[in-house]
């Protein structure tokens, strides 16, 4: 009786040795396989951390581009906006360089005296050259910063010497006039040719009539 008792509890120690090593081997086992899945699962994780990698560098470049587009377009807008400044500027300069032409031409108009005619050896004013000679020294008492030359010219009839002197006398006589009616003499300054310049080459007495004259020259203040 004690042996078999002794028997079965031999065999219920061995029975349990057994269990206790199988279940450590097991243990064992699960934890050794257990760094194999998470080596495996490894990749996996790493995947999004390169995609992420990807998007935030193309976000970079797109970014990068449309600075590059931008400056370039606010450049060009630079350009267009500074082009169409200049032709502008370049437009409003011809158009006050035509402006101050044609206002020139028409003050140098207001101020040409017609030529006054004087009769055969004579110097003196004649009544219709006076008023031909009151109208033009308004524009002069207008515009005093122009001066004024006047020419004496004489017919071909007589020498030389004599027209010169004769020519100085009619540009002499217009010029007091002018004075006398308010322009300053240091504006006016004449000058003879006596017969050496005659407005009509012809040798009768309606070419001589021409060339006894007196003719009047604008000279426009100096810029």
């Amino acid at each position: 009786m004690k042996r078999s008792l002794l028997l079965i509890g031999l065999i219920a120690l061995a029975v349990c040795l057994s269990v206790t090593f199988l279940t450590g081997c097991a243990k064992k086992a699960a934890i050794k396989e257990e760094p194999v899945v998470t080596q495996e699962q490894k990749p996996a994780a790493q995947a999004p951390a390169a995609v992420v990698t990807d998007d935030r560098e193309a976000r970079e470049r797109a970014l990068r581009e449309q600075a590059l587009r931008d400056q370039a377009a606010r450049e060009a807008a630079a350009r267009e906006a500074r082009e169409a400044a200049e032709r502008e500027a370049k437009e409003a300069a011809d158009r006050a360089k035509k402006e101050a032409a044609a206002k020139q031409a028409a003050i140098l108009k207001e101020l040409q005296i017609p030529d006054i005619q004087f009769d055969f050896d004579k110097y003196n004013l004649k009544p219709e050259a006076r008023e031909i000679l009151k109208t033009g020294a308004a524009a002069y008492l207008k515009y005093r910063e122009y001066k004024l030359v006047v020419e004496g010219h004489c017919d071909e009839r007589g020498t030389v010497e004599y027209n010169l002197a004769l020519g100085q006398r009619r540009a002499d006589e217009a010029g007091k006039y002018l004075g006398d009616l308010g322009v300053e003499k240091e504006r006016i300054k004449t000058i003879s040719y006596g017969k050496e310049m005659p407005l009509d080459n012809g040798h009768d007495e309606a070419a001589w009539a021409k060339n006894r004259r007196a003719h009047f020259v604008v000279f426009p203040p100096v810029q």
